[in-house]
């Protein structure tokens, strides 16, 4: 369910990438997790009551607010860039 295809992850991964072999970097963790978490909301609009998947939605959500703050202090314009990119708010 929360889980992405291969292939959506990989485009995720070249469409966010800053070099070559980027994978794990802040910004792509970021659109990774936005992915993810787009799609447990979608879920839960259909499936009401299913609390053990809204759980893993606030864990994914708070994993996705660390990076943000990562990002605020490191590289506050590409935090920009990306929330507009991703369309999410940044406090």
């Amino acid at each position: 369910m929360a889980l992405i295809g291969e292939k959506e992850k990989k485009e995720i991964i070249e469409n966010f990438k800053v070099h070559v072999s980027d994978t794990g970097s802040s910004h792509v963790q970021i659109a990774l997790l936005t992915e993810r978490i787009n799609h447990l909301v979608e879920h839960l609009k259909n499936h009401k009551k299913d609390h053990h998947t809204r759980r893993g939605l606030l864990i994914l959500v708070g994993r996705r607010r660390k990076f943000i703050n990562y990002m605020k202090k490191k590289n506050p314009e590409l935090l920009a860039k990306l929330a507009a990119d991703l369309k999410i708010k940044i406090k």
